[in-house]
């Protein structure tokens, strides 16, 4: 039992191997592919799923927040616990958590145990996600840091790119349930070589009895604003409970500050964050989560009010997934934190084109310069960020990055879905206009404020 719990030590062969920080590289993208690629399919997945379990739209939509809020909540939390325990042991036990909690959705019977399995898998995702670029920032040589981390992002965008394709696929194979059951293989295999490839954590950290009351109320603070982001498109942004869920999330923040700079051992030293480089880094990669699943939010509405087919909206969306696949790994050879202000003018440049020139050509531009622009930005942000995290101190900082991922994927879409139904007939204009407005005054920013300094 007691090797259950310690990290075991890599065989020779891998630990002297010049490829060993690769094969923790790789190892790693497969929990990054897998999670891009299940947000997407279930997202396809719901009307199905809704049908024949015969639920309500707004039932049925808690599939997708449960997974959503139970990952966003925890895994700051993970993060910092795994900077004590070991960050291989929480990864590892992630992909056996995330498996056995897809199968576990894929036979459940009813809607409430469906939503109940996804927030146990949105529990397995958090293990994973906070420590993935934690376990590459520990492995790799820091000159090749921004690289590792552009494969990463590479696995991510192939992830989110293949996700309605594949989806679609098993969609008509077997039904909703085959799209978490086909999780298990890819689980296992990760399971298996993340305990024999991941080396054991070199920089781990007393973290005293640690910070329950502090998760708490972090865990409201981010959950509060998320629930009402991402259900006030439907139940109304003046809903009196969606708006006492954001007032306590609200409250929750306040609380969480308060409480972390009076405590001992606080979940997040907040001094920490005055590091430009982490302040300004976390700030820019939530916008570019906002950018990106705004954009991917809207895009399908539009192209559905012109009737175009499903197939051919697949294909026209995919042009930005792509080019964030194209970009990264150059951006990870390329390195520089010109790319950081550049990816995003791109970005911006890009977002500006779709609601300046309507039509199917400068759609496909505007969609794939958006997608070079964030396969720059991304992955040289994350570098630029996990470069600055204190040795002991990774695994929190890689779960921040993923919580303020998260909570910019919920806000693009509640942003963008606002700015859609306001513009009328004119909502792709206005909602692109918006963001890449704040994608180019972004750019603005990070030129004239260097996080280095």
């Amino acid at each position: 039992m007691w090797s259950l719990l310690t990290e075991p030590a890599r065989p020779a062969v891998i630990r002297e191997s010049q490829n060993a920080h690769w094969y923790v590289v790789a190892t790693v993208c497969i929990g990054a592919f897998m999670g891009q690629l299940d947000a997407s399919i279930v997202t396809i997945a719901l009307p199905r799923i809704g049908r024949d379990l015969h639920a309500s739209v707004g039932a049925v939509e808690w599939v997708a927040l449960a997974y959503l809020l139970a990952l966003i909540a925890s895994v700051a939390t993970v993060g910092h616990l795994a900077d004590a325990i070991g960050r291989k042991l929480l990864y590892a036990y992630g992909f056996a958590a995330f498996t056995a909690s897809s199968v576990l959705c894929g036979l459940a019977p009813s809607l409430p145990l469906l939503i109940a399995a996804r927030v146990l898998q949105g529990l397995g995702a958090a293990m994973l996600q906070a420590n993935s670029v934690a376990l590459i920032a520990e492995a790799i040589p820091r000159r090749l840091l921004p690289r590792a981390i552009a494969v990463q992002g590479t696995a991510q965008a192939l992830g989110l790119a293949l996700g309605p394709a594949v989806g679609g696929v098993l969609l008509a194979l077997g039904g909703w349930r085959l799209i978490f059951l086909v999780n298990l293989p890819a689980g296992v295999a990760g399971l298996m070589l993340g305990w024999v490839l991941l080396p054991r954590s070199r920089s781990k950290r007393d973290i005293g009895r640690g910070d329950l009351s502090g998760a708490l109320r972090l865990a409201l603070a981010v959950g509060g604003p998320l629930a009402y982001l991402s259900l006030a498109t439907r139940g109304g942004y003046a809903n009196p409970a969606l708006l006492a869920a954001l007032a306590v999330g609200l409250a929750a923040v306040a609380a969480f500050v308060r409480h972390e700079r009076s405590t001992i051992s606080p979940l997040i030293d907040l001094g920490m964050l005055r590091q430009p480089a982490l302040s300004v880094g976390l700030v820019s990669g939530m916008l570019s989560f906002v950018v990106l699943f705004g954009a991917l939010f809207v895009v399908p509405y539009y192209l559905a009010a012109h009737h175009t087919s499903s197939a051919a909206a697949g294909l026209e969306l995919a042009a930005l997934p792509v080019g964030m696949g194209i970009a990264a790994p150059i951006a990870g050879r390329v390195g520089g934190r010109t790319l950081i202000a550049g990816g995003m003018l791109m970005t911006g440049i890009g977002l500006v084109v779709i609601a300046v020139v309507l039509g199917t050509g400068p759609l496909l531009v505007g969609l794939a310069l958006a997608g070079i622009g964030l396969g720059a930005f991304i992955p040289s942000n994350n570098a630029s960020i996990m470069g600055a995290a204190p040795a002991g101190y990774r695994g929190l900082i890689g779960g921040l990055l993923n919580m303020t991922r998260g909570t910019g994927t919920a806000l693009g879409v509640a942003v963008a879905a606002a700015l859609y139904a306001a513009g009328g007939r004119n909502g792709l204009t206005v909602a692109m206009a918006a963001l890449g407005g704040a994608s180019l005054i972004a750019a603005a920013a990070l030129k004239l404020h260097d996080p280095r300094e």
